[in-house]
């Protein structure tokens, strides 16, 4: 009996804190990738072990997330796996199939870079504390995203990055610490 509740406290407490650990960890592995820190195939399992988190995320935390400031954010997490399809369709396709690997990897890192901007001004405009956290989220996502778009380098494309996993680590901490 008590086995059975201690195991939904640990998956409600994963569920509630493990974002804020993924999404810096995300992050951190696409800049490493960029620098060529970590290889593409890396890149690509920890991709598909994301994806996996992520609609596991959304499944058990539905009911959860049914209004407010997290119904919105249900939509992005919604909105985002096509993004995250492409991502993985651009990973496979990077074995020759003919289909451009590039354009679907953008996608996905465009996606996903942008989307939660959406959610951060959603999330800003509906609560007081926090809001300024929030506009910062959003303004690192288009910065970093734009920053990526515009790099001339590895490095400078590694900064982009590193710019949009500030401001989303930033929120996604936020709202884990405050509510």
């Amino acid at each position: 009996m008590f086995a059975r509740r201690d195991r939904r406290v640990v998956f409600r407490s994963l569920r509630e804190n493990g974002p804020a650990l993924l999404v810096p960890a995300a992050w951190t592995v696409v800049a490493a990738t960029a620098l060529d820190v970590v290889s593409t195939r890396a890149l690509f399992v920890a991709h598909v072990v994301m994806s996996v988190l992520l609609v596991a995320f959304v499944i058990a935390s539905w009911r959860d997330m049914a209004s407010g400031v997290l119904r919105a954010w249900k939509l992005v997490i919604l909105a985002g796996t096509p993004a995250t399809l492409a991502g993985l369709a651009g990973f496979l396709a990077l074995g020759g199939t003919g289909t451009s690997p590039t354009a679907l990897l953008a996608v996905s890192l465009y996606g996903w870079a942008l989307l939660p901007a959406v959610g951060f001004a959603y999330t800003g405009r509906r609560v007081e504390a926090g809001a300024r956290i929030y506009d910062t989220g959003v303004a690192c996502c288009v910065a970093g995203a734009v920053a990526v778009a515009a790099a001339p380098s590895a490095t400078w494309t590694a900064v982009g990055i590193a710019i949009v996993g500030l401001g989303q680590t930033a929120g996604i901490l936020d709202a884990t610490l405050r509510y």
